[in-house]
């Protein structure tokens, strides 16, 4: 397998770029604000083609260059039916002054116009995205924001790890996503971590949306929100 990631925009969001192989399709994981120029080096450094974009959720470090990848490399996007209407209102999952000072922050006062991509598909729990020989399960984890979804691969690496999860703003080391933002929901992310997390294996490596990545067993005695659950 081919994975490849770097860091974009203010606030560092993590863009993963997934292949079986080099020469072939790609999936583009998150390319959030100014992931664009690093999407087209890594698609021609390994020769590739761009088979899908796969938004962890709508927040706008996440998806604000979905829109310019699925264009220009003529892709599906890959997205949560309740986060959706994100795609054309990043910021409407920002509470006003918090969306007013991130405005002011970035440069975000000339935002602009976003328009959903030609071909849009729908990342509800259960499906399973191909691209390129690689199957990519989604699994529903609201709680960040009510359309929140990681994507997990079977790895086939010589590394003793059986799946890769690309966790979005869901699960980092040491972490879990803020759920006091639009949308946000406390119970209904320790639901997700309960029922979507805790069966998982420890060998599953976890990719997060952003900082360092994981593992499902580390996080299982390390990350206070899982000890909690585990009454470990």
């Amino acid at each position: 397998m081919l994975l490849t990631s770097f860091p974009a925009g203010p606030l560092q969001a993590n863009c993963y770029l997934a292949a079986q192989a080099p020469g072939g399709a790609c999936a583009v994981v998150d390319p959030g604000m100014e992931a664009i120029e690093g999407v087209r080096a890594v698609v021609a450094e390994h020769r590739l083609t761009v088979g899908a974009v796969l938004v962890t959720h709508g927040h706008f470090d996440h998806m604000w260059n979905a829109q310019d990848v699925a264009a220009e490399f003529d892709a599906p996007v890959w997205i949560h039916p309740a986060d959706r209407h994100l795609l054309t209102d990043p910021l409407a999952a920002i509470s006003g002054p918090s969306a007013e000072m991130l405005r002011a922050q970035f440069g975000l006062q000339d935002m602009p116009e976003f328009t959903e991509p030609a071909d849009v598909r729908d990342a509800v729990d259960g499906a399973v995205v191909e691209v390129g020989g690689l199957s990519l399960t989604v699994d529903h984890v609201p709680g960040h924001t009510p359309g929140t979804v990681v994507y997990r691969v079977d790895y086939d690496g010589p590394e003793p790890v059986s799946q890769i999860m690309f966790s979005g703003d869901f699960l980092f080391a040491g972490s879990i996503g803020r759920t006091d933002l639009t949308g946000g929901s406390h119970d209904e992310m320790i639901t997700s971590l309960r029922e979507r997390v805790l069966p998982l294996p420890d060998d599953v490596v976890v990719l997060p949306g952003h900082g360092d990545q994981t593992s499902i067993g580390r996080e299982r005695v390390t990350n206070p929100f899982l000890v909690e659950l585990t009454g470990a």
